[in-house]
């Protein structure tokens, strides 16, 4: 399964996705570097499903991300993974949980999944977080190129989540130790974390150069997609979107659609003096690896 997401990112790499990226009008651009949460209409680079039904119809060409852990985390209450992360006791497990959540997924409609959580078992996550690092890039590695993991660089030494308050953390050596390891799985998407690590800068993970420099040092090649900038504080998703994208992230995600048209719009200067091109070709590369034309 590595060698197979692996080879198949190697092959995308070749692609013309630039040919794509340069025929795009700077409006195209700037929204197809932005999730959205559902309803949202099409042009997004992708939309975040929190409950899918048939009677919510799916933007033409949209990537379709879920938030499918496992335990209290999970778009759809019906298909795997039934267990929380903290449950599994060895990597063969994980693993297994993650291929046939993969599997579900794709029978559900859903490209991509924003799991499995890396950050390490001291975190502040409880139960969405493994028992051992190992076992989440097992699960990783299941989820072959639909894993989306989080949340980079790591909250095990965080306090608490960076949903509920400003966060800060200290960057430690074994955080990243399973970000590295799932990059060397192929793990084609990263998701980034709002805390603040003094070490990186004074501002949120999410929106400083030097956690972008640091992924990329680690040999990563995918898509960098921030945590929902709506934890930030809506009135000033626009300013958060900006922020992200010239920190170096490729993708920006909301959960609120009328944020994602605002995000977008706030974009269009970027995508006009061509700092998106390098990062809409690694969304078109990663649409394409997961089946998207």
């Amino acid at each position: 399964m590595i060698a197979a997401v692996t080879s198949a990112l190697a092959l995308l790499l070749s692609g013309s996705a630039e040919a794509e990226v340069d025929a795009m009008t700077p409006q195209e651009k700037a929204h197809a570097v932005v999730v959205a949460g559902m309803p949202a209409p099409a042009g997004f680079a992708g939309v975040l499903v929190r409950q899918w039904t048939t009677s919510e119809p799916r933007p033409q060409g949209s990537l379709v991300f879920a938030d499918q852990e496992g335990g209290l985390v999970k778009t759809f209450a019906r298909i795997a993974p039934f267990d929380a992360a903290s449950s599994y006791r060895s990597s063969a497990e994980a693993f297994a949980a993650g291929r046939e959540t993969a599997a579900a997924l794709r029978r559900a409609g859903v490209h991509a999944d924003f799991a499995p959580v890396l950050d390490l078992p001291d975190g502040p996550l409880g139960s969405r977080q493994f028992a051992r690092p190992e076992y989440g890039v097992a699960f990783a590695r299941g989820l072959g190129k639909a894993a989306c993991v989080k949340h980079f660089p790591g909250l095990g030494s965080t306090p608490k989540s960076t949903d509920e308050a400003r966060v800060y953390g200290v960057l430690r050596t074994q955080d990243l130790a399973p970000f590295r390891a799932a990059v060397r799985a192929g793990a084609p998407c990263v998701m980034v974390s709002h805390a603040i690590y003094p070490r990186l800068g004074l501002r949120r993970a999410s929106l400083e150069p030097a956690t972008y420099r640091l992924l990329r040092s680690l040999g990563f090649r995918g898509v960098a997609i921030t945590d929902s900038l709506g934890i930030l504080g809506s009135p000033y998703a626009p300013y958060w979107a900006r922020l992200a994208i010239e920190a170096g992230a490729d993708l920006v995600l909301t959960t609120s659609a009328r944020d994602a048209e605002r995000m977008a719009n706030a974009l269009i200067p970027l995508a006009r003096s061509g700092a998106l091109d390098a990062k809409l070709v690694r969304v078109v590369r990663y649409r394409r690896l997961l089946g998207i034309g």
